[in-house]
């Protein structure tokens, strides 16, 4: 899809249309992710200065993340984008809301997993494994491995296998 260029109104429409169609807090990475990496509806530049811009003029808020901040539209954004949704070319939000329905749950998983690790002194590797929700981490797991290929490998599973385990866990603890 082609970029509205010059357009800096409608791109910031397009940022407060992908907040309201995700229903949930984003990170600037997964905005980015999905306005520049996975489509081409704006540019880096253009999406991480109108995300300022935006936060400025009280349409995003930032709400306290884990790792970095997260963000989600004000009753202003909302209400910025029920008044001025016609603006958003049709084609343009028929692509968003499409690609949103289609990828919301691995953008949601790819946000609230969390996964890291360290190799020790003694050459072993410490693994951080995290499930983030709203208010406060659901599950956080920390242990370690032989090698960095174990480490490694974990920490590739960890986004797809995550809710999984967690289940797992909680109904062998709660039992």
């Amino acid at each position: 899809m082609l970029q509205v260029k010059g357009e800096t109104s409608t791109n910031k429409l397009i940022i407060l249309f992908v907040f309201d169609k995700m229903e949930t807090a984003l990170s600037e990475k997964i905005l980015v992710d999905i306005c520049c990496s996975s489509n081409d509806w704006l540019n880096y530049m253009d999406c991480v200065s109108l995300l300022r811009k935006l936060l400025d003029d009280g349409f995003l808020c930032a709400v306290p993340g884990d790792d970095e901040p997260l963000y989600t539209i004000t009753p202003d954004g909302r209400e910025s984008l029920a008044n001025f949704y016609i603006n958003i070319p049709k084609s343009i939000r028929e692509e968003i809301s499409l690609f949103i329905k289609k990828n919301i749950a691995r953008f949601k998983k790819k946000q609230e997993c969390k996964a890291d690790y360290y190799q020790n002194k003694d050459g072993t590797y410490t693994v951080f494994l995290k499930i983030l929700a709203p208010v406060q981490p659901m599950l956080e797991l920390k242990f370690v491995v032989p090698d960095k290929k174990t480490a490694n490998n974990i920490y590739k599973k960890w986004e797809d296998k995550a809710s999984e385990l967690y289940s797992v866990i909680y109904e062998t603890l709660v039992d």
